[in-house]
């Protein structure tokens, strides 16, 4: 069992950044990668970018240059960091862990608004 804590949402101007955490705790040691995915209302759930345990990442096309993932092993915590945010990134940022398993959890959502 894995729980996952989402922190750091919150709202901001369009071209302003945000910091989202992703708290991990529980069996972490079989933690194989992490991710951020986002759902905007009345569309499906769609990566954001993901880390793998031995660091590789990978973006969604839409924000490559704008996003970055990355991790603490030490705190157990992924992070999300967000520049030039645009009105279309609102929605509610989940973390995603999957382990060796290939079993996967979910954080319970923090939600992003960009909006003058």
């Amino acid at each position: 069992q894995v729980q996952l804590v989402e922190s750091g949402g919150g709202l901001v101007q369009p071209g302003g950044s945000l910091r989202l955490s992703c708290a991990a705790s529980g069996s972490i040691g079989s933690i194989y990668a992490m991710g951020w995915y986002r759902q905007a209302p009345g569309k499906q759930r769609e990566l954001v970018a993901t880390i793998a345990s031995g660091g590789s990442t990978n973006y969604a096309d839409s924000v490559k240059g704008r996003f970055t993932i990355s991790r603490d092993n030490a705190k157990n915590t992924v992070y999300l960091q967000m520049n030039s945010l645009k009105p279309e990134d609102t929605a509610v940022y989940y973390c995603k862990a999957v382990l060796t398993t290939l079993s996967s959890y979910w954080g319970q959502g923090t939600q992003v608004t960009v909006s003058s």
